[in-house]
């Protein structure tokens, strides 16, 4: 059986049908952030943790998240302003207007409410097919041969906090709207780990901070004997799966890791430690010892002689227990796969998208001390060594043959002369020898030469933009007519005759279905401020270039903060331009047999036409009138209802539904050189209008619309 592993669902409960669904998983496995919050729950949520909830909420659109995150708008207009469906779906899942169609098994993350919890505990609330993971609860799951017990901790780590039990009335400690773990916790996982020990179970470790950066977790693993641990948290773009021998130089290290998490609980506890004694019972004095027994943990020293002359060798778990840490549910998930006894993994992540710095603007890193150097003549691919820190550029795929990308629009002609360079003439004694009158002023002249062909270079370069630009807009206007043959078709660069390859990809077909958008620059590989704590920030020379036509290539997908996720749709070539705005994303494109009206066409789609707002019928050639439309709706969600739950037949014929191509297609068959109908001409214009296109090669790749 498959079991699906993700984390920080931020109360997008409505999700993880979907998601069990597309990884055709059994059940699935929660690390935190789950979104247990109700309506009475936004009056004890505290300034701050309100703040940082609509910051990542994926329930809350963008425009509406940045309108009330300005600074102008003060915590209390935040709070009158917040509903719970912008925080969380958790009261549709206790009303029972969402069901969970597989078993979910979450622990507390660090933001949720602690009286909600506690009431799930006690049983007040009761939710089909939930199943909350905590020091009291664990659960076995028989499947693929594999005795899988799950034990779970919940909750953020804070070692100050690890004796206070905030507003909680049980070992559940928060409040706020924050969870947090304590050691009596730890204690009492501990117990409920060695009442129910079997050793033919295979045990797995869930927790929403993770043991590969907090040694108490570590520590914890190894006195609850796990196999597997799988923790969140961290909120990288990328999952990651490791064992401790893999990431540490030695064992010595691992131990390192544990140690320092003992030194820092123990500072804590040298300070509390009189106060603790003094209020705690009987009971809790043995969870107590169990925790502390925890911090002790730590594996001897490798050739260490141990009671009875014993010599201390490895810890099984250095190498025997793995861990995975895995991104948020929006940028990816874990699959284990369980079949005969083994346990495979299917791990996926977004990433970064490194293709910004293919288009990026490079930085004047050429520049010497000397104002006066010039740039040698960039001839070929490979570095010119006239002169330090100059080399050719990397070409860029999709460039013509035989041309270089250099980072100047045009590059500089002018070799680099023995009067501009630095320049030290040696006499026969060894010293240098003083520049005569003449060369002094013929240096002078050559530097007002060289700034008067830069003027020039300035002059031309603007004169070009100017008349490039003049053109296409004459273009566009011609295509708006229906005129001129020659108009620029998609993929194809308007100032040339040549071809870029149009890919679906480059469209971004290839994003994630999490309807959280991405921003320019906000996903690179260095994070440039992206929401995650791993990035680092883009150098301001680094940001990704906008399309020729100044068109926005964002892509419809939002994350939770407001911010973007990874972009994924650039091929890393030039970047393709449209003549045309972007199609509203949530878009199904219907292939009709029979024509239908509007009217129709709606009542097609039954209990989701509710979600449409707008039918469009593209102006087509004679005879295909009404035969092609695109329904757009008005998010995601509806679409996917749309996509899913349309009826089978509409006038006696059965349409095509499918999501619709972000961008209008135009005609994108091979080029034919030349200009007018070899271009495509108004016959393969109205077949872009009608959503096909016609012509292309053998094995060309058809989309939407293509018969």
């Amino acid at each position: 059986g498959r079991i699906l592993c993700i984390a920080d669902i931020r109360g997008r409960l409505s999700a993880l049908n979907d998601l069990a669904r597309e990884a055709n998983a059994k059940a699935i496995i929660h690390t935190g952030d789950f979104g247990i919050f109700d309506a009475s729950s936004i009056e004890r949520i505290h300034d701050r943790t309100l703040r940082h909830l609509t910051m990542y909420s994926p329930l809350i659109p963008s425009a509406q998240r940045n309108h009330l995150l300005s600074p102008e708008n003060t915590p209390a207009n935040i709070r009158q302003t917040l509903t719970i469906s912008m925080l969380s779906e958790f009261p549709l899942l206790l009303s029972g207007q969402i069901k969970l169609q597989v078993p979910v098994f979450t622990v507390v993350g660090a933001c949720e409410d602690v009286l909600l919890l506690e009431g799930i505990r006690s049983g007040r609330h009761v939710i089909e097919n939930l199943h909350i993971l905590d020091e009291a609860t664990t659960r076995l799951l028989d499947i693929g041969g594999v005795k899988l017990r799950l034990l779970g901790l919940g909750g953020a780590f804070v070692p100050h906090k690890m004796f206070d039990n905030g507003d909680g009335n049980a070992t559940i400690a928060g409040g706020g709207g924050t969870i947090w773990t304590t050691m009596l916790q730890i204690g009492e996982l501990v117990d409920t780990a060695q009442r129910v020990f079997d050793p033919s179970e295979t045990r797995m470790l869930v927790t929403h901070a993770s043991p590969g950066r907090e040694g108490i977790l570590a520590s914890l693993a190894l006195v609850l004997k796990a196999d597997l641990t799988i923790s969140a948290g961290l909120h990288f773009r990328y999952a990651t799966s490791w064992n401790e021998f893999s990431v540490q130089g030695d064992f010595e290290g691992f131990r390192h890791k544990l140690v320092v998490g003992k030194e820092a609980f123990d500072k804590v506890w040298e300070s509390v430690k009189t106060q603790v004694d003094a209020v705690i019972d009987e009971h809790q004095r043995v969870l107590l010892d169990k925790a502390l027994a925890v911090i002790e943990r730590i594996p001897p020293p490798l050739g260490q002689v141990g009671p009875g002359g014993t010599v201390a060798g490895e810890e099984p778990a250095w190498k025997n227990c793995w861990n995975w840490n895995l991104c948020d549910a929006a940028y990816g998930s874990l699959v284990l796969d369980i079949k005969e006894g083994r346990v495979s993994a299917e791990l996926k992540s977004q990433g970064f998208n490194y293709a910004y710095r293919r288009t990026a603007t490079p930085s004047a890193t050429t520049a010497t001390d000397s104002a006066t150097t010039e740039v040698a003549p960039l001839t070929t691919t490979t570095a010119n060594a006239t002169g330090p820190g100059t080399k050719a550029s990397t070409p860029i795929p999709g460039d013509r043959p035989g041309s270089i990308s250099t980072p100047s629009t045009k590059p500089h002609t002018q070799a680099q002369s023995p009067s501009s360079a630095a320049k030290v003439n040696v006499n026969g004694n060894g010293t240098s020898a003083s520049p005569a009158p003449g060369d002094k002023e013929k240096t002078e002249k050559e530097k007002e030469k060289a700034e008067r062909e830069k003027q020039k270079r300035k002059e031309k370069k603007e004169r070009k933009e100017k008349e490039r630009q003049e053109r296409e807009a004459k273009e566009k206007e011609n295509q708006q007519q229906g005129q001129g043959e020659g108009a620029p078709l998609v993929g194809q660069d308007p100032t040339t005759s040549w071809m870029v390859p149009v890919d679906d990809d480059a469209w971004g077909k290839s994003n994630d279905d999490s309807g959280w958008e991405a921003k320019d620059g906000a996903d690179s590989a260095w994070g440039a401020k992206n929401t995650d704590d791993s990035g680092w920030e883009v150098p301001k020379g680094n940001k990704s270039a906008s399309p020729a036509n100044g068109a926005s290539m964002q892509s419809p997908h939002t994350d939770a903060s407001g911010l973007m996720s990874p972009r994924t749709d650039s091929t890393g070539a030039r970047t393709p331009t449209s003549k045309r705005p972007p199609r509203n994303p949530w878009t199904l494109f219907v292939k009709l047999p029979v024509p239908a009206n509007e009217g129709e066409l709606r009542e097609f789609f039954a209990e989701s036409k509710s979600g449409i707002t707008r039918v469009n019928y593209p102006n087509s050639f004679q005879g295909r009138q009404q035969k092609i439309a695109y329904v757009e709706f008005g998010d995601e969600e509806a679409m996917k209802a749309g996509l899913e739950k349309h009826a089978e037949k509409l006038n006696d014929g059965t349409p095509e539904v499918k999501v619709a191509d972000r961008e209008p297609r135009e005609f994108n068959g091979p080029f034919r050189g030349g200009r007018g109908r070899g271009r495509g001409g108004f016959a393969a214009r109205g077949f872009a209008a009608a959503g096909l296109t016609r012509g292309g090669g053998p094995g060309e790749k058809r989309t939407n619309g293509d018969s």
